[in-house]
């Protein structure tokens, strides 16, 4: 697949939706000196060249009271189990990411719960899949930086 050109107009639209998705596009037309309707055709564009895949929502988990976070490494009895263990961790949904590694793990996942008993719950689910030998847990104390904004602004200055 052909690499997709952006340029100066399409790094500026991208830098105001990262900064907020909710911006409208009458906002950041009025910024660039352009139309919305040109702005809406670039988006357009870049969503039908993958760059942009939808737009997200950020919520305060401490607010809604699933503060606790935990980090599960899973060890699997035959890596050929992977799919259908991955299968069985996509039902559970508060494991908000699952990842397969090389290493010490098969897969890594990251879990969300309200507290220590609830995270002891979602890991016994865990355990119970077929194929899962064991797992090790670590436990998050504090999510010090969560910040994609600066890797998505350096991945468009490399452009």
């Amino acid at each position: 697949m052909a690499k997709f050109r952006l340029d100066e107009v399409d790094h500026q639209i991208l830098d105001m939706l990262i900064e907020n998705t909710r911006i409208p596009f009458t906002d950041i037309a009025k910024k660039l000196l352009i139309s919305a309707g040109t702005v809406h055709v670039r988006v357009k564009k870049l969503e039908e060249a993958g760059i942009i895949k939808g737009s997200s929502l950020t919520l305060d988990y401490h607010k809604l009271g699933y503060s606790f976070i935990a980090y599960v490494g899973i060890f699997l009895e035959k890596t050929s189990q992977t799919k259908f263990v991955l299968n069985r961790i996509q039902e559970i949904p508060y494991i908000t990411v699952a990842h397969i590694t090389t290493g010490k793990f098969n897969i890594f996942c990251k879990v969300r719960a309200k507290n220590t008993k609830h995270a002891k719950d979602i890991i016994f689910m865990i355990d119970d899949i077929d194929g899962v030998s064991r797992t090790e847990t670590m436990i998050s104390l504090e999510e010090s930086i969560n910040d994609k904004n600066r890797l998505m602004h350096s991945i468009f200055n490399d452009l």
